[in-house]
């Protein structure tokens, strides 16, 4: 079916195959659930009660929540009136919000809570535009979003037919604004044909019976990663259940049983580390029967028949130690799709030995996001690339190695500036998406870095560093890696070790273990490191290598504000957090070679 708003995607689920839990979230220990029915008389209210507070089609209302279902709620209220959502991160600062409300001329405001609602108050003093402010929690003395509900329940919902029928396909559907890790962050303008067509492509090639599927949600709404993925699920019919928090994503997957579920790397990093530490934990015939599970699964490759003996040494492992990965995911799981940042191939490799199909995705926020997807089928994966271009849209390279990209998923610009959209879109409406990469096989995209990422040494090599990290992150002792070396004769790196790992590593040299900062002092784990460094330095050229490195102790986060929300590097802040260390680095004038 074709659609002309993304609200008609709820309104065909409601025909087509109505969910009784559309949405659920648990509230005090308990899973509420929401039926696709429930879902849009709410939002019907929701729009009802903003058209009553002022708000037309193309107004702005902006979102700053955690997943719930009070945010799915709010934007289709929204989008009924052919108004204009602004979802917002959680963790930005006060300064943030007011520059962000005034850039998008913001009138309400829906906030989660408590803390929330005192950071926006304080960007309203300088936010003239913004009228109203709205908390999800039932808070004393501050205005709750069921009062906008209970005020849309008063009046006659027929007006919502003409709203509705008002929206065109080229409306502005929303307005997302960059984690601003380059500055001031932009909003890029996207339209319901801007979603639709991405829905559409990714629909197509998910291999799932909707409406018997849940998806467990639980990267942030306000990016489109998880954005596009939700409209994607309702097209297809898939429940949603949001994810208590991150601590607790674990449980969460054994109570639900999800089929499919979004994911950054970061967070498949995690898993496979605590998966790979409670080997370490084994004893025996059991630690050995683990590890070599696991080394036959990092030498898998989806696309190749690895042969009669490997083939029937994986069967095996999938039989005594991967089944226990699948049942920790839900025993459910039919495949996981990862976004946002580069996902290592080994991780690629053992998840898809285990029959955990992971298909590696690519986008930007300007591209709606997605731009290339690996499928389902073993062919048309490549472990180490992104897949091939989705439906509907075109990739070039350029002379350069950046990566061009055309087709309806391209947004229409960034709001209020028209020269920075410009820069961006050439006048043959190629978006230039700032990622360097190749097209292996002439079809599956591979990135290899961030155009503005890359670096030039002082004798004039250019370093990507996220190939090289991600190589070092095949470590089983790295957890995270930075690596440096702008305008200096060589790279060199900063590294937070596994603390697991470093711990099971003391236990077999029979050294004693108090705590990963006294142990990464120890002369001889930092012998080890060496050793590592050697091993990996082995892939790369000369002027790649890295030649030194710094160890640390307390792992980046975002609050530290070493991490974007998506748990992409921040470069320039870990750069300026360890300026000391990185002068260290290179405060002895004798090259080293």
């Amino acid at each position: 079916m074709e659609y002309k708003r993304v609200f008609e995607l709820l309104e065909d689920q409601n025909k087509s195959f109505p969910q009784a839990d559309c949405l659920a979230s648990k509230v005090n220990g308990t899973w509420v659930k929401h039926s696709t029915q429930d879902v849009i008389n709410i939002a019907e209210n929701i729009a009802l009660g903003l058209r009553k507070l002022g708000i037309e089609k193309g107004d702005k209302v902006a979102i700053i929540s955690n997943n719930r279902p009070e945010w799915n709620f709010v934007d289709f209220g929204i989008q009924f009136l052919g108004a204009v959502s602004v979802p917002m991160y959680p963790t930005i600062t006060a300064d943030d919000y007011a520059y962000i409300f005034n850039d998008s001329e913001a009138k309400i405001v829906f906030v989660e809570d408590r803390e929330m609602y005192d950071k926006v108050a304080e960007a309203q003093q300088s936010s003239p535009n913004l009228k109203h402010i709205f908390t999800f929690d039932n808070l004393s003395g501050v205005p709750y979003w069921n009062e906008v509900h209970a005020m849309g329940k008063e009046e006659d919902n027929k007006i919502l037919e003409q709203t509705k029928e008002a929206v065109d396909l080229d409306d502005l559907l929303t307005l997302i604004y960059t984690s601003g890790t380059t500055g001031r962050p932009k909003g890029v303008m996207l339209t319901h044909k801007n979603i639709l067509k991405n829905t559409y492509s990714v629909a197509k090639l998910f291999p799932i019976d909707g409406p018997k599927s849940k998806a467990l949600s639980f990267l942030p709404l306000c990016h489109i990663f998880e954005r596009t993925a939700t409209y994607t699920y309702m097209r297809l019919g898939l429940s949603i259940y949001y994810a208590e928090n991150l601590e607790k994503i674990a449980d969460n997957l054994k109570e639900v049983q999800p089929h499919t579920f979004t994911t950054v790397p970061r967070l498949l990093e995690k898993v496979y580390a605590k998966i790979v530490a409670k080997g370490y934990e084994l004893e025996g015939i059991k630690k050995n029967l683990f590890f070599w599970a696991l080394n036959l699964g990092l030498k898998y490759e989806p696309n190749l028949d690895m042969g009669f003996w490997y083939n029937f040494k994986l069967k095996i492992a999938n039989k005594l130690i991967f089944s226990k990965w699948r049942e920790a995911l839900g025993n459910n799981i039919e495949f996981i799709v990862s976004g946002a940042a580069a996902l290592q191939p080994r991780l690629a490799r053992v998840f898809w030995a285990g029959q955990i199909r992971v298909l590696e995705a690519y986008g930007l926020t300007e591209t709606s996001p997605g731009v290339a997807f690996n499928r389902f089928e073993p062919e048309n994966v490549r472990v180490g690339t992104v897949g091939p271009a989705l439906e509907g849209v075109e990739i070039k390279i350029a002379a350069d190695g950046e990566v061009l990209v055309r087709g309806d998923n391209v947004m229409q610009g960034y709001y209020n500036k028209p020269e920075l959209t410009k820069e961006v879109i050439d006048e043959d409406g190629w978006f230039h998406t700032g990622d360097v990469g190749e097209l292996v096989e002439g079809k599956f995209l591979k990135i290899t870095d961030r155009k503005k990422e890359m670096f030039k040494t002082s004798g004039g090599k250019y370093i990507a560093p996220q190939a090289v990290e991600n190589k070092f992150k095949e470590s089983t002792l790295i957890e995270q890696i930075m690596v440096v070396g702008e305008g200096e004769k060589f790279p060199a790196a900063l590294i937070v070790p596994l603390e697991d790992a470093v711990k099971d590593w003391f236990g077999k040299k029979e050294l004693n273990y108090t705590n990963l900062k006294s142990a990464i002092e120890t002369p001889e784990f930092i012998e080890k490191m060496n050793r590592e460094m050697e091993r990996y330095n082995k892939n790369f050229a000369q002027f790649e290598k890295v030649k030194k490195f710094k160890l640390l102790a307390e792992p980046w986060g975002i609050e530290g504000g070493e991490l974007t929300p998506t748990l992409k590097l921040k470069r320039k802040n870990i750069a300026a957090k360890f300026e000391q260390h990185i002068a260290d680095f290179y405060k002895d004038d004798k090259e080293i070679v």
